[in-house]
Order: C-alpha cells, then structure tokens, then sequence
C-alpha cells in the first residue's frame, strides 16, 4: 500500500484531561498531518515537516475538520439491531418481549451474514472503528461477525453468548456445548487479523453454576482473553440473581467464584454496585462499561462516571452504545447522553474528557492501547475525521465557537454520522467506500 498522509487538524490525547484547560494531556496541530503506511501510522506533526519527509505519499487534504483516532464502542450487542427503539419495557421484561425472539432468528445463517455486514457498516458510518461485541447463543452468529470483520481488517473483541437457562429453548445452549463451541471458536477466529475472542456468559441470570464452573474453565485455559458479561444493571435482575446464587455475597461475588473477574474483563452497566464490589472490581483491574443511553432508555438508574475517580479505588471504566438497549450507534450520541447523566447527579463531564474516554480511554479499558486509541507512530490507521459545521444548526453555533473544547462539545451535543466525514479502517477509507458501494 502506497503512503497516505492526511491533512487537517490534528487531535490525540495522551492521558485523561482533569480540566477543560489540561492541554497537556493532549497533543493538537492546527496544521497537522498523520502519515500512514500498510495500515500503520508512521508520524504525525505538522504538516509541512511531514509532506518535506514523505514526498511519495497521496495527500488528502481534510481541513478545516479534524482528525482523531477512530471511536471504540466497549459494549454493544450485534443480534439486536432489529431490537433497537422497541417500546415501554424494563430489563428483564425487554428481554423477554423483544431480545429474545430476534435473537432466534440467528440460528439462520444467511441472517446472521446479513445483520453482521449491517452492523459493521453502521459501526463504520459513526466513526467506530473498534467493537466489543456480543453475538448470539448460536456459534454461526459469531463466525459470521468474524468473518466479516476479518474482510474489513478491523480491529473487534466478540464472542458467542453463553446461556443454558431462562430464556426460550431455541436460544440455550448446554455447559458442555457452550464451552465446545467457544473453544472451537477461539481457536478457528482469535487472532486472525485483527481479531480478539471474549467469552461470553451473557449474565449470571441466564447461566447455571454448572456453565460458570465451564466459563470459569475457559478463562484459566485462556488467560489472555477477553471476558464480557453484565453486571447491576437493574434492581430486579440483581435481586434475581441473589435468588439464583443464594451462597454468594454479592452479584459481583458471583463472578469472582467462578473466576471471571481479571484485568480483561468488562462488566456492562455496573451501576448498583456496593462499595464492597466496586473494591473487589478495582482489586482486580476488571472494567466498569458506561452505557448512559441503554441505562436511560430503559430507566435502569444513573452511572457515577465523575464520582469514580473521587474513590479511594477508582475503577477502570469504559463507555458504550449498548445497542439495542442503547438508542444510537454513534459514541457522540453516546457521550452526550453520558453528560446528561453527570449532569443529574450534580457534576460536569468536560468535553476533552469525553473524546478521551472513546478513544485512549476506552483503548486503555479495553487493553488494546498498544494498537489502537491515539494517532502515535506505529498504531494502527484507524482514525475519523470531524466536521463541526455537519448541519446547519452546527454551522450556525459554530460561528460564535472561540476555543477547541467549545467545538468538540457542539459535535458531542449536535454530532451523530453526519459530522463523521470519513473514516479509516487500517489506513483504507471506510465510510466513503460504503457510501461506493450503495451507489453501484
């Protein structure tokens, strides 16, 4: 692949921003430029010291907009694109009336081709270009999410869902198979490419100690991979599990037995948390997943993403979409939600905060900083570029916009796909080729 050096103005962060006014914590070139070479960033800085040192490269030229590392997504659910916006149902009763019947419909192969392919496309038309996906009980549901991911050479964490018990028959699996068919997985799909495997029990409520004794098998035999699950998320699914795991001391307690919890482990919501389980999450290294749309939508109460840090033990935290409890594919929308949520229990989010939690932040959460998250040398080449003037309502506002934290809170308030001009897939543009492909 011939070089490829992006011009325009240039955003990535080195640590968390404490402040609207920590410039430290980041890097920002007015003129900047990001040079790419095989899928891989080679150097960014100014654009004109980096156009003398790579006369070869194909320039594009992307002012006044601004470029970033690609948006991670740390929670979302590939079978339910069919779920998102359903009507008046909490947790446990939207499973059971929406989730769970469009789910069955992935024992059907070419469904399940279909939905992964629209998936990613959407993932690609919002800026996302790195998932941590959940897929459905059946193992053809995953190789078809892989399959596709692996034919765009992005970068996905996704497994197959573990779960033996209440939910309809068509959607469980056994112990022994659920853990037959992971193995197999893992084996035919972890590492190729750009791909990570993460077991799945879908939560302790639809998985018997007999299946957590075997996912708790999987991850001792497996000890890089990733583990995904829910966890507090709603009142009644917690007093739920109390009843289903009455020897554990907590819903939290009933990971830890089974020896679920690790650095790599991403528990979905965490909202409800004692104080004893966010010590034990923190203790070890396990990650909290933000899902402010998802955990308003179905009112499932508020996540404390500022008080965290206040905590003698903060814990690691990532944000999601959490399609289709979540109401929107884009990390923006996402992220505005997230500032409602701060908002109501009486702190702020501050927008350089924010583009930080979904891109170094979420990297970092999910232990994939080494690859993706900023725009350092060597990193892969997933990367969005930003228009604030998107809309007119963005273009209007945008005429009265003095700093870079006032424009990067306009795209978080007013941006969804529309400010995402283009995005990069190891250096390959991504969204423009689907917009290609719709019109051949």
């Amino acid at each position: 692949m011939s070089a490829l050096l992006l011009r325009g103005r240039v955003l990535s962060f080195r640590t968390k921003p404490e402040s609207i006014d920590d410039r430290a914590a980041y890097a920002f070139d007015e003129d900047g430029g990001v040079l790419v070479r095989d899928g891989r960033i080679v150097a960014t800085g100014g654009f004109d010291a980096l156009a003398a040192q790579a006369a070869d490269a194909e320039v594009i030229d992307h002012r006044p907009h601004l470029i970033l590392p690609g948006f991670i997504d740390a929670h979302v659910h590939m079978p339910q694109m069919q779920v998102i916006a359903s009507y008046g149902a909490e947790l446990l009763d939207w499973l059971n009336t929406y989730t769970f019947p469009e789910e069955t419909k992935f024992r059907d192969t070419q469904h399940g081709r279909r939905i992964a392919r629209l998936f990613l496309d959407e993932m690609v038309r919002h800026g996302t270009t790195t998932v941590a996906a959940f897929c459905s009980v059946h193992r053809e549901s995953t190789e078809a999410f892989f399959a596709e991911a692996l034919a765009r050479d992005m970068r996905v964490i996704a497994g197959k869902v573990m779960m033996d018990r209440n939910a309809p028959e068509a959607l469980r699996d056994t112990p022994q198979s659920g853990y037959d068919d992971t193995k197999a997985l893992i084996g035919e799909w972890h590492g190729k490419g750009r791909l990570h495997y993460a077991i799945t029990p879908r939560f302790a409520i639809t998985s018997s100690p007999e299946q957590m004794e075997m996912a708790g098998a999987l991850a001792r035999e497996f000890p890089d991979l990733h583990i995904q699950t829910h966890l507090s998320e709603n009142h009644a699914e917690i007093a739920l599990t109390r009843e289903l795991y009455p020897a554990a001391a907590d819903y939290t307690d009933v990971y830890a037995r089974y020896g679920l919890l690790g650095p790599r482990t991403l528990l979905g919501h965490s909202i409800h948390l004692s104080e004893r389980e966010a010590d034990a999450i923190h203790d070890a290294g396990s990650v909290a997943v933000f899902c402010p749309t998802s955990n308003l939508f179905l009112g499932s109460g508020l996540f404390d993403w500022q008080g965290n840090s206040k905590r003698a033990k903060p814990l690691r935290i990532a944000a999601a979409t959490d399609v289709g409890g979540g109401t929107n594919y884009s990390m923006l929308r996402t992220m505005d939600e997230g500032y409602k949520v701060i908002a109501l229990q009486g702190e702020k989010i501050n927008p350089l905060a924010s583009f930080w939690q979904i891109t170094l932040g979420n990297a970092e959460a999910l232990s994939l900083a080494d690859h993706v998250g900023t725009l350092a040398p060597g990193m892969d080449a997933d990367i969005v570029v930003l228009d604030a003037r998107a809309t007119p309502a963005m273009r209007l506002r945008m005429e009265t916009v003095e700093t870079l934290a006032e424009e990067l809170f306009l795209i978080q308030t007013l941006g969804d796909d529309r400010a995402v001009v283009e995005t990069y897939v190891a250096g390959r543009k991504a969204k423009s080729a689907l917009a290609g492909a719709s019109a051949g």
